[in-house]
Order: C-alpha cells, then sequence, then structure tokens
C-alpha cells in the first residue's frame, strides 16, 4: 500500500538509490530523490538514471548537497517525508586514502544533517546505507550483526561504523526509529563504473589486462541489486523498536534498548574472484589477460553474510545466482554502450 507523504530517497542518481527510487514509484509511492550529482565518477551515468525516473508519475528531483545543512533543512521544510532512505555517500574504500575530507563532508556532516532534519520532521523511520566494511578484521565467517564491529580497516568503513554509531544515539535520545543496511558487494545494471565488474568487463573488451588483488585468492559475497532493493523494500514498513531483551550487562552489537537495528544484506554466497572473472568471460565470449598483485591495504580477503535476522524479521534473503546476475550485468553493459 503505497504511504501518503513521500519517500525521500537520498543517492537517488546513484546505483543503489535509482534502483531503489524507481522499485518504490513502480509500487504506487511518491519519491522526492535528493543527489548531488558529483564528479565521483561520470555524471552523464548518474543523468542518464535521472531521466529513467523522471519519466515515472510521482518523482521529484532535488538537487543539492547533504553537507549543506540549510539545504537539507529546506528538503525537509518542503516535503512531509513519512520515511528516509539515505543512499547518499561517498563511496570507495581506495578512494578514502586519497579525498579523505569528501567522507568527512558526506558520510558524516552530511548523515548528520539527515539525522537532524529526520528528528525535527518526527519522521516514522530512517534506513541508511553501512556497508559489510564495519567487519574490518573480523576473520569469523560469515559476518553476523552480532559480532563487535570496533576494527575498521579504511576510512571508508570508520565513516560507516560512525553512521550506526550516530544513528543508535539518535534512536535512544529522540526515539527516531534507525535501520542499518550493511550491503555486501552490490552489483547489477546501472552500476558504477569504477566496481570490479565493470573495470573487467570494459578492460576484456578493450583486449587490456585485468588486476586481480591479493593473487586472485579474494571472495566477496556478491549480491545482485534486485535483492539489495527487494530487502530495503520490505524493511521500510518495519521501523524497529526496543528490543525487551536487551541486556547492558551483556550487550548485543545487534539489536538495542532503543528502536534501533542492523542487517547485513548479502549473498550469503562468497564467489571467487576468479570464478567471476570466468563468467565474465563466458558472458562476453572473450578470455581475460590477468596480472596478480598483493593485497591493497584496506581490503579484505573475504566476505560472507550472515542474513538469519533479515529472513526471520521479512521472510526474504537474497539468492540471486552470480550466473544469472553477471549474465544481466553484461547485457546492460552492452546495451548502455551500444556494442
Amino acid at each position: 500500500m503505497a504511504l501518503q507523504n513521500p519517500i525521500l530517497v537520498t543517492g537517488a542518481a546513484g546505483f543503489i538509490g535509482f534502483h531503489v527510487a524507481r522499485r518504490l514509484l513502480q509500487d504506487g509511492h511518491q519519491v522526492v530523490g535528493f543527489d548531488n550529482l558529483n564528479p565521483y565518477y561520470d555524471p552523464k551515468l548518474k543523468q542518464a538514471r535521472l531521466a529513467q525516473l523522471s519519466d515515472q508519475a510521482g518523482f521529484t528531483f532535488v538537487e543539492g548537497d547533504l553537507a549543506h545543512q540549510a539545504s537539507v533543512q529546506k528538503l525537509f521544510a518542503d516535503h512531509g517525508f513519512s520515511r528516509v532512505v539515505n543512499l547518499a555517500a561517498q563511496a570507495g574504500v581506495r578512494y578514502s586514502m586519497v579525498n579523505p575530507q569528501a567522507y568527512g563532508d558526506s558520510n558524516l556532516t552530511g548523515f548528520l544533517n539527515i539525522l537532524e532534519g529526520c528528528r525535527h520532521a518526527e519522521v516514522g523511520h530512517l534506513l541508511y546505507a553501512s556497508s559489510s566494511s564495519v567487519y574490518g578484521s573480523n576473520a569469523a565467517l560469515p559476518f553476523s550483526v552480532h559480532q563487535n564491529v570496533d576494527h575498521p580497516l579504511s576510512l571508508y568503513a570508520a565513516t560507516k561504523k560512525a553512521n550506526e554509531l550516530m544513528a543508535h544515539s539518535y534512536a535512544h535520545m529522540f526515539g527516531l526509529p534507525t535501520t542499518g543496511l550493511r550491503f555486501f558487494t552490490v552489483y547489477g545494471p546501472w552500476g558504477r563504473p569504477a566496481m570490479a565488474m565493470w573495470l573487467f568487463a570494459e578492460a576484456i573488451l578493450a583486449g587490456k589486462p585485468i588486476t586481480v588483488f591479493n593473487h586472485g585468492e579474494m571472495q566477496r559475497d556478491f549480491t545482485y541489486v534486485d535483492d539489495i532493493v527487494e530487502a530495503i523494500v520490505r524493511l521500510i514498513p518495519q521501523a524497529p523498536k526496543p528490543d525487551p531483551a536487551f541486556s547492558t550487562l551483556t550487550p548485543d552489537p545487534g539489536t538495542s534498548h532503543a528502536p534501533y537495528r542492523v542487517f547485513n544484506i548479502g549473498n550469503h554466497q562468497p564467489v571467487k574472484l576468479m570464478e567471476l572473472v570466468g563468467l565474465i568471460e563466458k558472458a562476453l565470449g572473450r578470455k581475460a589477460e590477468i596480472i596478480k598483485a598483493p593485497m591493497q591495504q584496506g581490503d579484505v580477503p573475504a566476505t560472507f553474510a550472515d542474513v538469519a535476522n533479515l529472513q526471520a524479521l521479512v521472510d526474504f534473503k537474497p539468492s540471486t545466482p552470480i550466473e544469472d546476475g553477471v549474465n544481466r550485468f553484461i547485457a546492460w553493459f552492452r546495451s548502455y554502450h551500444g556494442l
């Protein structure tokens, strides 16, 4: 059932934000998309996504920067948001070593402005993008929301952990229901050019070598974007409540005495990087020239999501086979580039 008030989707011109906004529009909701269209990657791709959204009834786009407090205040004043899905962020582990200030502006200051907007507008539920990178140096697989996540390996991961802490404080102090979404290596059509699948496909088609890190021994819990969207859509009406079983003597990181929860959203099926390369080769009908390199700083050797709490609450877990997802991505990639 469509909500009477619009839903705010920040980062609506971004990869996941675009897919979430499109699905909500298809479900009959009014959506306000907010994005600063920054040049972290080709703005033409962002504009192409926005063009798709603008063709649908019920979509309003507002260009602005989350780090600008006055812009965010006006955004909330102009629209009576019922729910907020905050997907705007400065992404990328490696870029955080090159331009750390961007992460402070977008992921910290920007998120604080969103929290303040939700607080004063008495928004019924704030959902926000966290990341599997918060698990940092944890070696126990699969990663569980009940594990401690106090050892991030990159500034990007640290800002995502900070978002969870900030959300918890607002849930505790002001009763703002918040849900953190720990995404695991999202891929699919309309993805970012800096992501492995795009980089590999582009290089293979151009006859250029691809670089695989950790000498090809990396494993990632690749999660197809439609599964991410389905999980988010099912979680939107599920505003968290305080957990009556929460113990302050033995606190569980996965729950709280406040209306606060975090969820892993991953395919629960880690894939070796070399297997991914093979699937891309098969889909393209071309072989890759491979350069094996050491692990990069800030990376982790493997990710693997425990999604038991997600499945228990909304009766869903991501399940798109990697073979299907790669084929869909390559089909879109060829179409988008006119190949």
